[in-house]
């Protein structure tokens, strides 16, 4: 999954910021207003209740009333007033006798259902239990909300007389209207915060990031094998002038470690090349050696084919002599192998020519034909050869009858070259190293050799493989172009 670049999520956080904040301000809004409304009911019933008392001791303590001032007298003292104070106070009134039992109600007609006869005790225990000797008990009706106060009406010697309840409903289409046009004009200027916060967000984020970007850019650039440059910035941060300050102190220790690792790669590079030669010239020498010690023993001056066993030893020796002074040649030319001098050659000619320095016995070499023409560079092929061959004395150990078998076989365009063993064989964990420069399992040696043997193959276009089955041996295949 892609991350997010710092640019992005500092303007989507700047976004959501402002989004969050609206959020909260129209539920703070909504929960206000609703705070308020209940607030305005409340008051709005405490004051109608205050103004129908004085009204109700009006006409209890005037002079239009006859009646003796008392409970049972409370219906005929309201007969005809109870309706001229709800119409003005535009409220119903219910008046009830100290027992909760009802005594006369505004409404003209009283359904069974529309209005309680008897006031509940928990009614009654409330409102003579309070401090205040009053009661608001708030209901739930056809989805509408009630308030319902209760108090008592007294007489001259403040003596309760009735109790009055006043049922009021919580009307909020006033209410709900502005709170419905506060929030319209509040997500006006919502919307245009919001889009003011965008083109902010943009801007900030683009000039916050803008060096970071440069900084980046710069460190993306950073190579180790050119000269990098430093940052200048101008403007910038603590923050920024820490992390500019550490990328200039790492360019310079970067230039240092540069200088340094060209040296050592240089000096890497000569350690190598002096391995390779030594590898070279150390690869004829034994079989030399060994010829030189053969002759040595075999010497008869009054063998009558003495010349012409001088001759064979004198040009075998001869011909890995060359090799050798090539090499040592190329060496004093900055370490550079020998140059490739293609001619047309006898493949035949030149494989028998580089077994000869080989002595032993076990080694067989066969060919399909007596002439095998092919372009190809006669000490490059004679090294291919000698390493193969090597390889395969090396990998037969003590006990074993040693046996190594070279074919020669060529088709309409390539020449093909085996070389098989009876050794231990490659392991499954060491065939895809083999080919790789110092790579060896011998306790003596630098594993070089199967390494040049590839390059030289591949240099003509050629290829090599091998199948190797454990303790009973490995069979290398070279094939290569005739041109």
């Amino acid at each position: 999954m892609k991350k997010l670049s710092l640019r992005t999520r500092i303007f989507i956080a700047m976004i959501l910021l402002v989004v969050l904040a609206s959020v909260l301000i129209a539920a703070v809004t909504v929960y206000q207003y609703n705070e308020e409304a209940q607030d305005y009911h409340k008051k709005r019933l405490e004051r109608k209740e205050e103004n129908i008392k004085e009204h109700i001791n009006f006409v209890i303590n005037g002079r239009e009333n006859t009646w003796e001032v008392k409970t049972e007298n409370v219906p005929l003292i309201f007969k005809e007033k109870i309706y001229e104070i709800a119409a003005i106070h535009k409220l119903q009134i219910n008046l009830y006798d100290l027992e909760g039992n009802l005594l006369k109600s505004s409404l003209a007609r009283i359904k069974p259902d529309s209005l309680a006869v008897c006031l509940d005790a928990n009614i009654l225990n409330s409102l003579s239990n309070s401090e205040e000797r009053r009661f608001v008990e708030k209901r739930l009706e056809n989805g509408e909300i009630y308030l319902s106060s209760f108090t008592y009406i007294t007489d001259q010697k403040f003596k309760p007389l009735a109790i009055l309840n006043l049922p009021y409903l919580e009307k909020d289409e006033f209410l709900s209207k502005e709170l419905n046009e506060f929030l319209t004009r509040l997500a006006f200027a919502y919307v245009f915060m919001l889009l003011f916060a965008i083109v902010l967000a943009y801007f900030s984020s683009k000039y916050i990031t803008r060096t970071l970007k440069t900084i980046s850019d710069k460190i993306n650039e950073t190579r180790l094998e050119k000269k990098n440059q430093k940052i200048n910035i101008q403007t910038k941060t603590e923050e920024i002038s820490t992390l500019v300050d550490s990328y200039n102190s790492m360019i310079d220790e970067l230039e240092d470690s540069a200088v340094k690792l060209a040296t050592s790669e240089r000096e890497q590079a000569w350690r190598e090349m002096a391995k390779q030669v030594a590898h070279e010239i150390k690869n004829p020498l034994t079989p030399m050696r060994l010829s030189v010690q053969s002759f040595q023993a075999k010497f008869n001056p009054n063998d009558p084919e003495i010349h012409q066993k001088v001759d064979e030893y004198s040009n075998t020796l001869i011909q890995q002599i060359d090799m050798m002074s090539s090499i040592a040649s190329a060496f004093s030319s900055f370490a550079k192998m020998p140059a490739q001098k293609n001619e047309m050659l006898n493949v035949v000619d030149i494989v028998t020519l580089a077994l000869d320095i080989f002595s032993e016995k076990y080694i067989s070499f066969h060919s399909s034909k007596k002439e095998i023409i092919a372009k190809f560079d006669r000490t490059q092929l004679i090294r291919v050869v000698t390493n193969l061959v090597k390889n395969g004395i090396q990998s037969i150990p003590d006990g074993t009858d040693p046996r190594i078998v070279i074919s020669l076989s060529d088709d309409k365009e390539n020449v093909i070259l085996t070389i098989k063993d009876n050794g231990i064989g490659i392991s499954e964990e060491n065939k895809n190293k083999i080919f790789e420069p110092k790579f060896t399992t011998k306790s003596s040696g630098m594993g070089l050799g199967l390494a040049m043997v590839k390059n030289i193959v591949n240099t003509y276009n050629g290829e090599i493989s091998f199948k190797s089955d454990i303790n009973s041996g490995t069979t290398f295949k070279v094939v290569f172009p005739k041109e």
